[in-house]
């Protein structure tokens, strides 16, 4: 130990200097660290640390405020480093742009694009001649409410005739602008406070639910027949098309489903144009096959009615006859050993029974920022709309994928159809009005992935927008013409038995618990599939979102006689976000960047359902949801170790055998096949957001004139919202 020094602090304390001794065990791993001092003999001796004087206090407070200094310089040096690249990322995509000819053009979104670029050109030289009239002098005074009239000068006050065109502009938008704007304004809020009233209902029940522990139960062991088991026969599906990154997962999953295997069947409906990919999924087939699992592939030849197409050309098979449930796994999704038995006994003394829908689980909810705001409106999904649906009214729309159907509900409702792309919702509407009930099991989940890029969560939100819409012109007709239909009312027995005297007789009316049902609810199905389950919240929110903060708000910024209050810029998009973010209390932190992406996706929403019901563009286009093939939440560290030991991969074989012959799939060979292709893959850009984004941004200086505060700030928020996404500087960065 070094002698102390005899240095004393300039605070008058004198302290011993020592130095620390390290000492390094065999064991790389571990450590010991002896630091010999006053403080080190007082914990030898057993005795308490003596209080530390107001000398150490200072010391202490010099480092905190030291270590806070380094952390607010890390942070800048971070917004720094931000600030540096993004002009050199954003100049490289335009010249992408550019260079590719990227754009709306004449395809899908062009029409709406249009739009917003006249509406763009119209406020920026509506801000022109306001920062004109500012200069000049001519302030525009916000309009008392007491006294609405817009105050007129003198003849002697006016200042030429460029501040008469000024007057004449002003009285024009006051006396034909502003009316109409505040109508549209007041309908957008009206249907806000009727969504707002719809979702905070179905808050209510889930509440509900939660507090009086309601869900669907199974009673007993329904498979248990005497002295040994019968278990139903069970047809499982998996219907995939150039899924490279996920089939293994999921056969994998679907295979190792504990259920005997004589009673269940495995279709791989393989619907992939890519060759390669279609011997790489015959050879997991095989190999499962040979482990002597019965399964099944399948591929068509005429790969029309995407989806939809190939789940009917699969249930024409002959054997499809002996089987009566049909559980139904998209591509990416992972099902537990189990789910079998924790979905099939629900079906068992229910025959009203169609459908059974588990709940999704996502591996990669915390990949980046996108799909931590996906997370939050599929929570509500399923957590809200789908479990009080489930509970309350035995209906809700099918999800595609991790559901069990009833063969005979499927058959009798008409089978899967081609008509549009969202054939889940489709078959679950026909289902309903032929009287068959649901029901959703919260606490039973299945794995997926949430899409990690936004040009692939952008194209799969366009489809589960245009899809609902473009449905509901094809079935309205049928809604409002359904007739009461009871598929098993001739099994059921009379609950009850009234006599009503008529004519001195009495005549014995029986009552069918069924049938009575079904007639007094029969006028609110079809009001409920009408106003709620189409209009209200698969139309409304896009609209008024769009219509309301990208529409009406900007333009009144430049009609400032139909200013928008201060509480429909603030509480309107708050109660929205709180509402949906109940369900997943760990996204609270992330509610504000919440708030902005709805709007900013309400533009992509809006189209999409403009498309679908005026089949405008590509109402009726399926492009497959890019997967990154993660089946564990541990494949996020798996990912990043593979990065580590560098780009190729080790060469490996896969074999199968096929009619007596020894087929070698060359992995390697395939990806360098497709490198070429993968290497032109890069972030877009996305010329209606950017559009917006200017738009929004012009409306924020126009309000600077005004001192509108919530107004600027809000604008300003959701114009930077708009510039990141169409920039796509959300979600996976492709370098």
């Amino acid at each position: 130990m070094a002698p102390g020094l005899g240095l004393a602090y300039p605070w008058g304390r004198d302290v011993r200097r020592v130095t620390p001794l390290v000492v390094t065990m065999e064991n790389p791993n571990y450590s010991v660290v002896e630091i010999d001092g006053p403080e080190a003999e007082a914990l030898r001796a057993g005795v308490p640390p003596m209080d530390k004087g107001r000398g150490r206090s200072a010391k202490q407070f010099t480092w905190v405020l030291l270590l806070r200094a380094h952390r607010a310089a890390g942070c800048l040096a971070s917004l720094v480093s931000v600030a540096w690249a993004l002009p050199s990322a954003v100049s490289k995509r335009f010249r992408r742009a550019a260079a590719a000819g990227e754009g709306p053009g004449h395809g899908r979104g062009w029409l709406l694009y249009r739009f917003i670029k006249g509406f763009l050109a119209l406020s920026l030289l509506a801000l022109a001649v306001e920062l004109a009239a500012y200069w000049n002098g001519w302030h525009f005074q916000r309009p008392n409410l007491t006294v609405p009239e817009l105050h007129v000068p003198e003849v002697e006050e006016i200042q030429g005739w460029a501040h008469l065109a000024y007057l004449a502009w002003m009285s024009f938008r006051a006396d034909y602008i502003r009316r109409p704007i505040e109508f549209l304004s007041k309908a957008c809020i009206l249907l806000f406070v009727v969504q707002s009233l719809d979702r905070l209902i179905l808050c209510l029940g889930c509440f509900w639910i939660k507090l009086k522990k309601i869900k669907p139960r199974i009673e007993g062991d329904p498979f248990r027949k005497g002295s040994g088991y019968l278990h139903p026969m069970v047809l499982v599906q998996i219907p995939m098309c150039n899924e490279k990154e996920v089939y293994e997962q999921s056969i994998s999953a679907v295979c190792q489903l504990d259920w005997p295997r004589d009673k269940f069947l495995i279709q791989v409906l393989d619907d992939s144009s890519d060759e390669s990919i279609q011997m790489l999924i015959k050879a997991e087939v095989s190999k499962w096959s040979q482990q002597g699992v019965n399964i099944v592939y399948r591929h068509r030849v005429l790969r029309t009615g995407y989806k939809a197409g190939n789940l009917k050309a699969a249930m024409s098979c002959d054997y499809v006859k002996n089987y009566e449930f049909v559980a139904i796994f998209d591509a990416d999704f992972q099902p537990s050993p189990d789910f079998l038995k924790k979905t099939i006994p629900h079906f068992e003394g229910n025959p009203e029974l169609g459908l059974v829908q588990a709940r999704w689980s996502f591996v990669n909810k915390d990949e980046n920022l996108l799909t931590r705001l996906q997370n939050i409106n599929l929570c509500f999904h399923f957590e809200v709309e789908q479990q009080v649906n489930g509970a309350f009214l035995n209906f809700f729309g099918f999800n595609g994928t991790a559901g069990v159907w009833r063969v005979q509900a499927l058959e009798e409702s008409g089978g899967w159809l081609e008509r549009t792309t969202v054939e889940d919702m489709d078959i679950a509407v026909r289902a309903h009005l032929n009287g068959w009930k649901f029901i959703f099991l919260n606490d039973v989940k299945v794995l997926c992935e949430l899409p990690e890029s936004y040009e692939a969560y952008r194209k799969q939100q366009y489809r589960w927008h245009s899809g609902p819409m473009h449905l509901f012109r094809l079935c309205l007709p049928d809604i409002i013409t359904a007739k009461v239909h009871n598929p098993i009312s001739p099994k059921l027995a009379p609950v009850m038995g009234i006599k009503v005297p008529f004519l001195g007789v009495w005549i014995n009316i029986l009552f069918y618990e069924h049938l009575f049902i079904s007639m007094q609810i029969s006028s609110w199905k079809k009001a409920n599939l009408i106003l709620l389950f189409f209009l209200l919240r698969k139309l409304v929110l896009p609209f008024y979102s769009f219509t309301l903060f990208c529409v009406i708000l900007p333009l009144t910024m430049f009609v400032p006689e139909a200013e928008l209050p201060v509480w429909v810029i603030c509480y309107v998009p708050v109660c929205m976000s709180f509402l949906n973010i109940l369900p997943s209390p760990r996204s609270f932190p992330f509610i504000v960047p919440y708030l902005l992406f709805e709007n900013t996706m309400s533009v992509t929403k809006f189209n999409a359902i403009l498309s679908g019901l005026f089949k405008l563009g590509s109402s009726y286009e399926w492009i497959v949801t890019k997967k990154s093939g993660r089946s564990s939440e541990l494949d996020l560290f798996s990912a990043a170790e593979k990065d580590k030991k560098g780009t190729t991969p080790p060469q490996f074989h896969k074999q199968l055998s096929e009619k007596g012959g020894l087929i070698e799939i060359n992995v390697r060979k395939e990806q360098h096949e497709k490198a070429p292709h993968d290497a032109k893959k890069a972030n877009k850009i996305y010329k209606k957001e950017l559009a917006l984004s200017l738009l929004l941004l012009t409306a924020a200086t126009r309000s600077l004139l005004t001192a509108q505060g919530i107004h600027f700030y809000f604008l300003l928020f959701q114009g930077v919202s708009f510039l990141v996404v169409g920039l796509d500087l959300i979600g996976e960065q492709i370098s």
